[in-house]
């Protein structure tokens, strides 16, 4: 695949890729070039949106996240769906960096470098639990997965402030709250490599939610809205989720998250 010196065509070209290989390696070169001064960014630019987003493979199988299968950890078949689980979050934490990142014109270059960060991590988390699942005599695709992290993408296509406030802060967070108690059953299963996985995606996380936190606080004050009121009033429009604890208070301070919040979804 050619790729543009534009970071946000870039982005969108890597977006586009659909094998999972592919997009990885595109991500690794695009920020290596924005490292070394070769790819522009061209923050006014408005992109149309071509067909094919987000680019991914034809397996895995895509069903209603009830029809996700699930076996007991103690099993490698087991702890290779779960893991499989993983890879699928990761592989749809890239398209997701991806696009906050060609979508929204107009936003400060730090906004733009914050969301090619993000998705460079998420390539390297995604690389680390394929890799991880291949020593679990499975590859990407082998399982079903549900698609609903990116359904809340495609709704909140419109609005910079709506992507922030329930993509990252929201659907993201929750990652913050499941990655403690997921790390603890992979250890006790004997599976280490995956314990020390969750390990780095848990810390990179708390960053990426905090760049959400902040880009959302960002937006907030540029209309001119109140950013708890606004957030609620966007949880209902949207049909987002609910937020709900227990909580990793620590995790989700360090994100940006305030006691009174987590005290008030509690």
């Amino acid at each position: 695949m050619a790729l543009p010196n534009e970071l946000r065509a870039w982005a969108l070209r890597c977006l586009l890729e659909c094998d999972p290989q592919a997009k990885v390696a595109a991500v690794a070169a695009m920020a290596a070039a924005h490292a070394d001064g070769s790819c522009t960014l061209a923050v006014e630019a408005a992109l149309a949106a071509p067909d094919g987003i987000p680019g991914r493979p034809a397996r895995p199988e895509l069903v209603l996240p009830r029809l996700v299968g699930r076996r007991s950890m103690v099993t490698v078949e087991g702890r290779a769906m779960l893991v499989h689980a993983l890879a699928h979050i990761e592989f749809n934490a890239v398209n997701l960096a991806l696009d906050a990142l060609w979508r929204f014109p107009g936003m400060p270059q730090p906004y733009y470098t914050d969301w090619l960060r993000v998705a460079r991590e998420e390539a390297i988390h995604y690389t680390l639990l394929a890799r991880h699942l291949g020593t679990l005599g499975h590859a990407y695709g082998d399982f079903s997965a549900h698609g609903s992290l990116w359904e809340m993408v495609e709704k909140t296509s419109g609005d910079a402030l709506a992507r922030m406030a329930l993509v990252p802060r929201t659907l993201e967070a929750r990652g913050l709250d499941a990655i403690p108690p997921l790390r603890a059953k992979l250890a006790q299963a004997g599976d280490a490599v995956a314990a020390g996985i969750l390990d780095i995606i848990l810390r990179d996380e708390i960053g990426h939610v905090e760049i959400g936190n902040r880009w959302y606080g960002y937006l907030c004050r540029q209309r001119g809205v109140d950013p708890v009121a606004t957030y609620e009033e966007l949880l209902v429009r949207y049909k987002a989720p609910p937020v709900r604890g227990p909580f990793n208070r620590d995790a989700r301070r360090q994100a940006g998250f305030t006691d009174g919040e987590l005290d008030a979804w509690t």
